[in-house]
């Protein structure tokens, strides 16, 4: 059974495989929906697989869930903590609830009100921090000290990455062959999942990254081939401000083909766009892979392409193209 102290290089399809039948009862198998219009639009076919489909309303659902009904029992009696920005936090309070278990989670205070709701209605209690992964990471220290709950981590966490891996098995199902995935990085939990499967399961599949050029520390990283972490990038995309670490560095660094950057305006536009054409409503972060391919058509046209809609806890009153 996979702990906290394995390393990324140590993962294995195995542990991909067993985490799809630990969280099997909790998650759901989401579709994958399809439009002529974005087709067209594109030169490319694509492939939505809509996590924004899941109870929790994000992927990260399947990694908590991993992490949480992996622990032994005496672990879980002292519950879980994180530190997150909204999903990986709600995702997490909504596996423990599932357990019966206690879960504390450090969100920053800027969160959208969407996803601090989500978290308090599955059971979680939050502790605010300031905008920055210096912030949140003081602040979790204290939390963490005071309860002694199992640190799950958003994303740098193996039994994480084993349960976003699951994700892309399901995408190679679903689709009759593909050519390519985009996936959207912050801390690269997602895709360093999609690397995990996609490396053993289908080599040819070519991995690209997308991201905020407001926040494109991992497309940095990627150039410099070292890791270079941004403390508190200002983005639309709330769920892609943080840094990469070294579990997800290993499969960015190893698999990923390319990262791909897109304006504020761009990222916006994809999120209208999906909304008027496939009918869903996506987190601005999950709307960068559309904005990146409809920014490079040139590398995707006439390929079979799986994007990877990752989540839908938006606030609904707050829709970015509404605001003046």
């Amino acid at each position: 059974m996979l702990d906290a102290m394995t390393t990324a290089d140590c993962l294995t399809i195995a542990d991909m495989r067993e985490a799809h039948e630990r969280i099997k009862p909790h998650i759901n198998r989401t579709p994958v929906l399809r439009s002529e219009y974005l087709d067209d639009l594109t030169g490319a076919q694509l492939f939505f697989k809509c996590e924004n489909f899941q109870e929790a309303g994000a992927f990260k659902v399947r990694g908590a869930c991993n992490a949480v009904f992996g622990l032994y029992d005496e672990a879980a009696e002292r519950g879980v903590c994180t530190h997150s920005s909204g999903n990986h936090a709600l995702s997490l309070s909504y596996a423990a609830g599932r357990r019966g278990i206690p879960c504390n989670v450090v969100m920053p205070r800027t969160a959208p009100q969407a996803k601090k709701d989500a978290v308090r209605r599955y059971g979680g209690i939050i502790t605010e921090c300031e905008p920055s992964t210096t912030s949140r990471e003081v602040v979790f220290a204290e939390v963490q000290a005071r309860t002694g709950g199992e640190f799950v981590h958003p994303y740098n966490d193996p039994r994480v990455i084993a349960g976003q891996a699951t994700c892309s098995a399901e995408l190679l199902e679903q689709t009759d062959g593909l050519d390519a995935v985009v996936a959207p990085i912050g801390g690269g939990g997602m895709i360093s999942g999609t690397c995990l499967t996609l490396s053993n399961l289908a080599p040819e599949v070519q991995i690209y990254a997308s991201e905020p050029e407001q926040a494109d520390d991992a497309y940095r990283s990627f150039k410099a081939g070292h890791i270079i972490a941004d403390d508190a990038p200002i983005t639309i995309a709330d769920g892609l401000k943080v840094p990469l670490k070294e579990n997800t560095w290993h499969f960015v660094s190893n698999f990923v083909r390319d990262i791909h950057t897109a304006s504020e305006d761009e990222i916006i536009a994809a999120m209208k766009i999906t909304w008027k054409y496939l009918r869903i409503v996506m987190e601005p972060s999950c709307a960068v892979p559309l904005a990146t391919i409809l920014k490079h058509p040139e590398v995707f046209k006439g390929q079979r392409v799986g994007v990877i809609i990752t989540g839908g806890n938006v606030d609904l009153d707050k829709l970015p193209w509404t605001q003046g």
